[in-house]
C-alpha cells in the first residue's frame, strides 16, 4: 500500500524521501476528484447551453469602488487560517506527517503567523481594489455563462457534503459528539460517502437556483461525474488502504470460473495501510509496518470497477436521453444498486432489527434506488403526458 506520496516515489524510483510524507494518498485522490470533476462539469455546462437547457445571467456589477470593510475582512479571516495553519505546521512538522488531515482540520494554529499572514493577505486585498478604483465608480452589465460557475458549484458541492456527512456521524455516534465535540467537529474522520451525497443534494438546488440555473440539467451534468469521482475516491482509499475492505477470503474456495484472475483480486493484505490494522510487519520501519493477516476481499478494487462502468454506461446516455433530471435518477438506481450488493461482503458496523441483519449503508442504498425508481417513472410519465418537469 501507499499510505502517503512518498510510498509512490519510493516505488518508482526506490528511495522514499520523508519530506513528501506530509502528502496523503487518499487526500491527493480526493482532490484529483474535484479537479477532474470541475473540467469535466465545465465541459457539460457548455454542452447544456449550446443545446438550449441552460441560459446564462446578465447581472450588475460595480468597477472601480475601493474594498469594502467585509472584503478587507474577508481575506484577511482567509489570510488568517491559511498563517495558523502554515505556521504551526512548519514548527510541528512530525505530527504534520503523522496525521495531516487531524492538523488542518482541528482547532491547532499559529496565532502570531495568522496575524502576520491575515494582516498581509487584508493589504493586499486593499491594494488590489486601489489600482482599479476609479473617480467614479460604474456600475456595467456583467454575463455569466452556465460554464462559468462550475468551479463556484464544485466548491459549494464539496462544503455541503463535508457539513453533511459531519452530520451523519454527529446522528450516527452521538456519545462521541458528548463526550469529545471539537475533536469530533474538527477531525478529519467520520467524512460518509452517503453523508456526503445527501448533503450537497438536500443544499446543492438553493444555490443553483440563486446562481439562476436550472437544478434538472445541473443534477444530469454532475451524474457522470459523481460515479466517475467515486472510482476515483476508492483508488484513493484501496492505494492507503483507509479501511474500506471486505471480510475475510483466505478461506473462502474461489469460485472455478474466477480461476484466471491474479489472487490479489480475490485476497489482499493490504500491507502498510494508513491505518496500521493488523499484524506487525517483520522487518518494517515507519510509520506504516501493519497488513491483515488473513487476507481480505479487496472490494474498493470492485468498487472502482463498477464505479467506472457506470460511468461509461452515464456518460454514454448523457446525450440520448431528453427527458430533464431522468439521467441523475438512474444515477441513483445504480448507486444504490452497486452499494447494496457491495456491503455483502464488505466490513462495516451491523444493526440488527426486525430479525434482520443489516448496515447503516444497505438501508440508505435502498432509498437511494426506491428514489431513483420513483423519480425516473414520475419523470417519464410527466414527459409522456406533455408535462415536462424543467425546475
Amino acid at each position: 500500500m501507499y499510505p502517503d506520496f512518498s510510498y509512490i516515489v519510493e516505488a518508482v524510483i526506490g528511495v522514499r524521501p520523508s519530506g513528501l510524507s506530509i502528502i496523503k494518498t487518499f487526500g491527493l485522490f480526493l482532490a484529483l476528484v474535484f479537479v477532474v470533476g470541475g473540467i469535466i462539469l465545465a465541459w457539460e455546462l457548455k454542452r447544456k447551453e449550446e443545446e438550449g437547457l441552460l441560459q446564462g445571467q446578465t447581472v450588475k456589477q460595480w468597477f472601480g469602488k475601493p474594498a469594502s470593510i467585509w472584503e478587507i475582512l474577508g481575506n484577511a479571516l482567509v489570510g488568517f487560517i491559511l498563517g495558523a495553519k502554515g505556521f504551526y505546521s512548519f514548527f510541528h512538522f512530525d505530527e504534520l506527517k503523522a496525521d495531516a488531515a487531524a492538523v488542518i482540520l482541528s482547532m491547532k494554529g499559529h496565532l502570531v503567523g495568522g496575524l502576520l499572514i491575515g494582516g498581509l493577505f487584508a493589504f493586499l486585498k486593499y491594494w488590489e481594489k486601489k489600482k482599479d478604483q476609479l473617480p467614479q465608480p460604474e456600475l456595467r452589465d456583467l454575463h455569466i455563462r452556465p460554464f462559468h460557475q462550475a468551479g463556484n458549484l464544485v466548491i459549494l458541492a464539496a462544503i455541503s457534503g463535508i457539513v453533511g456527512a459531519k452530520i451523519f456521524t454527529v446522528i450516527e455516534t452521538p456519545r462521541e459528539l458528548l463526550a469529545d465535540p471539537i475533536g469530533m467537529l474538527f477531525s478529519g474522520s467520520g467524512l460518509a460517502i452517503y453523508g456526503g451525497l445527501i448533503g450537497a443534494f438536500v443544499a446543492m438546488p438553493f444555490f443553483i437556483r440563486k446562481m439562476g440555473l436550472k437544478c434538472l440539467p445541473i443534477m444530469d451534468a454532475a451524474a457522470p461525474i459523481l460515479a466517475l469521482g467515486y472510482g476515483i475516491g476508492r483508488m484513493g482509499c484501496h492505494l492507503s488502504g483507509d479501511g474500506d475492505w471486505g471480510i475475510e477470503s483466505d478461506l473462502a474456495a474461489r469460485p472455478d470460473w474466477l480461476s484466471w484472475l491474479p489472487d490479489w483480486t480475490w485476497t489482499h493484505h493490504y500491507a502498510n495501510n494508513v491505518l496500521n490494522e493488523g499484524v506487525p510487519i517483520e522487518g518494517c520501519t515507519g510509520l506504516y509496518c501493519h497488513q491483515l493477516m488473513p487476507g481480505v476481499y479487496p472490494t474498493s478494487i470492485y468498487e472502482i470497477i463498477m464505479a467506472l462502468i457506470i460511468f461509461a454506461v452515464l456518460w454514454s446516455l448523457r446525450k440520448r436521453i431528453k427527458v430533464a433530471g431522468m439521467l441523475f435518477f438512474i444515477y441513483l438506481i445504480f448507486n444504490g444498486f452497486e452499494r447494496f450488493w457491495i456491503e455483502k461482503i464488505r466490513v462495516n458496523p451491523q444493526y440488527n432489527k426486525f430479525g434482520l441483519e443489516f448496515s447503516q449503508a444497505e438501508v440508505i442504498a435502498t432509498c437511494f434506488m426506491l428514489v431513483g425508481a420513483i423519480g425516473a417513472y414520475w419523470l417519464w410519465r410527466r414527459h409522456k403526458a406533455g408535462r415536462a418537469v424543467m425546475f
